[in-house]
């Protein structure tokens, strides 16, 4: 096998096992790959940091660890963000960085096999493409899948260094 075969089979076995968070913002739905996710906590107001993007609500402190909070509805420019009973932060591990994502709520878990994932059409939305796995349907369902190492590592978000690929 060449490298370039050994690597689509591993991705089509990553794909083929890929199990998926849901989590809503506004009326949409959303889905992380799973094993990026450390665990669920409910909100607790972060402290806030001088000079910080607005996105970044403030950091908490879990278990010792100073943990960056974002807030993904003003992340993706989704309206003032509300904080109640179903507001969860995701804590995420990103290339050995620990990051709270604040979402409207969480849902579920999804498997998707490969055929459930559709490309992103490419247009100007509020997420940059480039930040897209694909759209996952399930029944009724669609979810905008985010590669969130890509997301995390951007330069616009300034929180981690780029993964090596």
């Amino acid at each position: 096998m060449t490298t370039a075969s050994i690597a689509a089979t591993a991705s089509e076995t990553d794909i083929a096992t890929n199990e998926f968070l849901a989590f809503t913002l506004g009326k949409e739905e959303y889905g992380i790959h799973i094993l990026k996710v450390q665990e669920l906590r409910g909100y607790e107001e972060p402290t806030r940091i001088a000079n910080a993007p607005d996105f970044i609500k403030g950091v908490v402190n879990l278990r010792g660890i100073i943990v960056p909070i974002i807030d993904m509805r003003i992340k993706f420019n989704l309206g003032t963000p509300t904080y109640d009973q179903f507001t969860v932060v995701i804590i995420l591990n990103i290339g050995g960085r620990i990051v709270g994502m604040v979402v409207d709520s969480v849902s579920d878990v999804i498997t998707l096999s490969p055929d459930q994932v559709k490309p992103a059409p490419e247009m100007g939305t509020a997420l940059n493409t480039d930040y897209l796995i694909g759209l996952g349907t399930v029944d009724q369902r669609m979810l905008i899948l985010v590669d969130i190492d890509k997301l995390m590592s951007s330069a616009e978000m300034g929180l981690i260094d780029k993964i090596a690929a």
